[in-house]
């Protein structure tokens, strides 16, 4: 009987052995699953760094940029176009102004009322078209017909409560295509994008064929004032405020633009300009710097897109690439561990996760963070992913959108050093921030990844803080404008009104 029970002990010992050797094992193995995990976390956070010397090296650079590229053409990545506006809106327009805004598969028209006193809200009207696609491909006639012809449906249902002061009426044109600005109110289609193929537009002035449609079609309407979007942004914000020296675009995509001193635009000396200023498109999308902190996902997100080696900045700031940048993360976890199960082919498709998604699952502030459990279901087709995998999601968000905006704050600050409105007396300055009276700067900002994602705003804004120091950055006010793209051709073209 002794034997028997001494057996038992045995095997009941052996078999908790066993137990407890597949119970460690198992351990052993979620440990090391979730320390490759974390490797690839902290990875990516070094290679985010983007710590308060750094964004200054970024600060300087942007601002060599900038003057290289008023110096000569070609002489920067940033192209710093001329845009021939030097006369800003500033609230004494009165009567009623037109726009139209091509920028896609749809374009916009729109009325604007200025009763010659600046207000907060302006009286406005817009209506929506979409361009059929046999006019995307066919002649220049064709294109500007149509909107010509739509643009007189939209002038005949002005009514009598418009209070149309001018015989002819003025119109500004936002034109979302690569164009050679001639003048404020002409300029070169260099290449058609965003599923346009017009081939004998290409090389031709727009305004100019804008203009000989609309009188084509009956219409006394002069084509005033021809802009780009971030321009028409920096024509709304200095609207409302005449501290307005510059405007950013942080949406789907990203640029800037800013007032430039005319005798600081060397590669065209001899322009002269009523105001001894003007508005320089930078396309600060192209930019570039070493200084800049890309990941390995970066590399691979630029190699794998439509236009490697160029919008090297755009890449790591804009909407477009951010949600794509989280996306290669959690697939590089999926193939280090098992910690979201089987891997899904969807994790494999570029842009699947778009940007509002992203944020929604970075500021998610449930308990259980049912809202990136979600996201995973319904996008990846990652079911019942576990709590802590989901904390891990989050934190790669956080990641990838705070150098966003502390990245955004850096170009901000470049071009406010260029003008000598960061406190230390510009980019060939040699005073000291003591002894520099801080003017009021304000900086218009359009853009939904800015306007709506809360926690990059708040990023963006505690970098400036940080880089210029909290007695500078106080005098730094950011501006969100809304409709720059159209109402601001409308004030531009009351501003350039004959």
């Amino acid at each position: 009987m002794g034997r028997v029970v001494l057996g038992v002990a045995v095997t009941v010992a052996v078999a908790t052995c066993a137990v407890a050797a597949v119970v460690v094992g198992r351990r052993v193995k979620s440990r090391r699953k979730w320390k490759k995990v974390a490797n690839v976390v902290r990875e990516l956070e070094e290679g985010c760094d983007t710590r308060v010397g750094r964004l200054r090296q970024v600060v300087d650079a942007m601002a060599v940029e900038m003057h290289a590229g008023l110096a000569s053409e070609g002489g920067s990545k940033l192209k710093m176009l001329l845009t021939f506006v030097d006369n800003l809106p500033n609230g004494t327009e009165r009567g009623t102004y037109y726009a139209l805004h091509l920028g896609g598969t749809n374009f916009r028209v729109l009325r604007v009322q200025l009763s010659g006193q600046p207000t907060s809200d302006l009286e406005h009207e817009v209506e929506r078209q979409p361009i059929p696609y046999n006019v995307m491909t066919s002649t220049s006639e064709d294109l500007f017909d149509f909107i010509a012809s739509s643009l007189k449906d939209f002038v005949a249902k002005e009514g009598e409560g418009s209070n149309i002061s001018q015989d002819r009426r003025e119109l500004g044109f936002t034109f979302s295509f690569p164009v050679k600005q001639m003048s404020v109110s002409s300029g070169i289609l260099i290449k058609w994008t965003k599923g346009f193929s017009i081939v004998d537009m290409v090389g031709r002035d727009v305004a100019a064929c804008l203009q000989e449609a609309l009188i084509r079609n009956g219409l006394d309407v002069r084509v005033a004032a021809l802009v780009n979007d971030t321009v028409g942004t920096l024509a709304v914000g200095h609207y409302h405020d005449p501290d307005t020296v510059a405007a950013i675009i942080i949406g789907t995509g990203t640029n800037a633009c800013y007032l430039e001193r005319v005798d600081a635009i060397i590669k065209s000396q001899g322009l002269l300009m009523t105001s001894g200023r003007m508005v320089v498109n930078m396309e600060w999308g192209n930019f570039w710097s070493s200084h800049l902190p890309r990941t390995s996902y970066d590399i691979d997100l630029d190699a794998e897109s439509p236009n490697p080696n160029d919008q090297g900045f755009e890449k790591m700031i804009s909407g477009m690439y951010l949600g794509d940048l989280v996306r290669r993360v959690i697939l590089r976890m999926s193939l280090e561990s098992d910690m979201f199960g089987p891997i899904s082919p969807k994790l494999s498709m570029p842009f699947i996760l778009r940007t509002p998604l992203m944020a929604a699952m970075h500021e998610d502030n449930s308990p259980d963070l049912r809202e990136v459990a979600r996201i995973l279901t319904d996008i990846f087709e990652i079911p019942e992913v576990p709590l802590k995998a989901r904390k891990i999601v989050v934190k790669v968000c956080d990641v990838v959108t705070r150098r966003a905006g502390r990245l955004a704050a850096a170009g901000i600050v470049g071009i406010l050093k260029k003008i000598g409105r960061d406190g230390s007396g510009g980019i060939t300055g040699g005073r000291s921030r003591s002894d520099t009276k801080m003017k009021r700067t304000v900086v218009a900002i359009e853009g939904g990844l800015y306007s709506k994602y809360t926690l990059f705003r708040e990023y963006l804004r505690e970098a400036l803080n940080e880089i210029l120091g909290e007695d500078i950055a106080k005098h730094v006010v950011l501006k969100v404008t809304e409709d720059g793209s159209g109402i601001g051709a409308a004030l531009l073209a009351a501003s350039y009104s004959s």
